[in-house]
């Protein structure tokens, strides 16, 4: 794992006065006009770049400019060597638009100040910005982070490289904004967005670099570090509870699996809600063999167990109330050794239903559903939330633009789709039933693992594990389209997004007890 070096801090003294690399004023679209304590001669520029046409605060767009070569009157100097404009986009109703015009605002500024490998940089925040303090330092210092993340622990340092660098330390000035507000935006910000970035080097190291052993020392460490708790059910463990879906997808490895728990706890009287993410460090497909192109990208299969194990440490750094979390990550390798699970096997999940398997390749839902039963039986939750790089047929559905989300609970299904919104991480439910449920029906076993055609992939696989939540309120999030190769912005790069983090922490900040009606099937709804 690779050291997140950058740091945001608070600047106290004037604007002017910086004397980094970068100094940064976001402009809003068609609002041509900078803070009023801004520089007379910054003010200029910004009056004969929009005159000029050539900056216009649209979405994305910059300026970037040379304060020492500015006709400055009798004004004191701007010190920074450099001076970025970014444009915000047009003002917007949509709260939820709001928030992402500044994640993207910050993406585009740690973009300039990698091309110009600035280390220090400076952004003023917009005073008259429609959203509130604490938000626009949150959002902006997401984009900030997560638009400064790089993954190069593999290369070797050239001194004459050409690539971007990586911005050292971030400052905001509060502007016209209560610092102490500002402050506590900025924190949750820098909390959230390096959480995501550890979720990132996780799915980017290599499947020899990041393994099941991996996940139980990572949880391990962040509970030495925090009030979260950590246990590690190992090999014989899960033998001995019966966790025959893990134990098996994992026949065919050298390395032998586990399962992660960690555990945040507020108080007894609280409700709990259970996180479970898919902790598959390499899927080659077992038996079923995946083709080669593009198999190296299976070592993302474990961005659901990523999502989870770093959302539990960003909750346990940043708290939420009201509510304890418990999050799980079963962790295995998925290989063709020797002794590898076959097609027409049958095992048993934990709790004791068998299952037929059918194709080896649909081994995600095995490991999951031994965690889910477990979990819920353990912690008798009040909810639970499964992320996982389940299908390719959730691609086919949505793209790379959208998780798919199914639920047997529309509450808590709005839910999510709101906490995902907020995030700037689109979800869409797609539909549950029994007309799907029956393509799982085996002759010889309680339950198929997959169904005899590839009909209807993201939904059969969601009603896998629907058989093992019972009554609990549920959603699945399947992020095969998202966790990696997601629409591409300008704080998201190409590769692993860390997608699902935001999400959980959106969720659980906001929690409140579910409704005790509501629950059903679910028909397809529109976020």
């Amino acid at each position: 794992m690779q050291a997140h070096t950058e740091s945001v801090r608070m600047f106290g003294g004037d604007p002017r006065e910086f004397n980094g690399d970068l100094l940064v004023y976001p402009v809003e679209e068609d609002i041509p006009h900078l803070a009023a304590n801004a520089p007379r001669s910054l003010h200029r520029v910004l009056q004969q770049g929009w005159a000029a046409g050539d900056f216009k605060g649209k979405k994305e767009q910059a300026l970037l400019f040379y304060p020492g070569l500015l006709d400055r009157g009798d004004e004191p100097p701007v010190q920074a060597r450099r001076v970025l404009f970014v444009g915000l986009g047009k003002q917007d109703d949509n709260i939820d638009v709001r928030r992402e015009q500044l994640r993207l605002a910050g993406g585009v500024i740690a973009r300039q100040a990698g091309t110009v490998k600035a280390a220090e940089v400076l952004v003023v925040l917009p005073g008259d910005f429609l959203l509130a303090a604490v938000e626009i330092a949150q959002c902006l210092t997401e984009g900030l982070v997560l638009g400064n993340y790089r993954f190069d622990p593999y290369k070797t340092p050239r001194e004459d490289s050409d690539q971007p660098g990586r911005v050292a330390v971030f400052h905001l000035h509060h502007g016209t904004l209560a610092a102490t507000a500002v402050t506590e935006g900025m924190t949750r910000g820098r909390v959230l967005a390096e959480a995501v970035c550890t979720a990132r080097d996780m799915a980017n190291q290599p499947g020899n670099g990041w393994t099941p052993a991996e996940f139980a020392d990572y949880g391990k460490k962040i509970a030495r570090q925090s009030t979260l708790k950590c246990k590690v059910l190992d090999k014989s463990a899960l033998q001995k509870l019966g966790m025959g879906g893990i134990l098996a997808v994992n026949q065919g490895s050298a390395l032998p699996p586990c399962l992660v728990v960690l555990e945040y706890r507020t108080s007894r009287k609280h409700p709990t809600v259970l996180l479970v993410g898919k902790g598959l460090t390499f899927d080659s497909g077992g038996i079923c063999v995946k083709p080669p192109a593009g198999m190296e990208d299976m070592k993302y299969d474990m961005c659901g167990g990523a999502a989870v194990i770093t959302a539990m440490q960003a909750i346990a750094e940043t708290g939420v109330a009201g509510v304890n979390v418990v999050g799980l990550i079963p962790a295995t390798e998925n290989l063709a050794g020797p002794a590898a699970l076959k097609p027409g096997d049958i095992i048993r999940q934990y709790g004791g239903r068998s299952v037929e398997i059918i194709n080896t390749d649909a081994e995600g839902r095995l490991i999951l559903a031994d965690a889910l039963a477990y979990g819920i039986e353990t912690y008798k939750p009040e909810a639970v939330i499964d992320l996982a790089t389940l299908t390719g047929a959730v691609i086919i559905g949505l793209g790379h633009h959208r998780t798919g989300l199914l639920a047997n609970h529309d509450a808590l299904a709005e839910r999510l789709l709101a906490a995902g919104s907020e995030a700037g991480e689109p979800l869409w439910r797609l539909p549950l039933g029994p007309e799907y449920r029956k393509q799982l029906d085996s002759r010889v076993a309680d339950i198929k693992n997959a169904g005899s055609d590839r009909s209807a992939g993201t939904i059969t696989a969601a009603c896998y594990l629907q058989e093992f939540v019972g009554d609990t309120p549920w959603v699945h999030l399947d992020i095969a389209g998202t966790a990696w190769d997601c629409t591409e912005k300008s704080y998201i790069p190409k590769g692993p997004s860390g997608t699902g983090v935001r999400t959980l922490a959106a969720l659980l900040r906001h929690w409140q007890p579910l409704p005790a009606a509501g629950a059903s099937p679910g028909d397809a709804q529109q976020p």
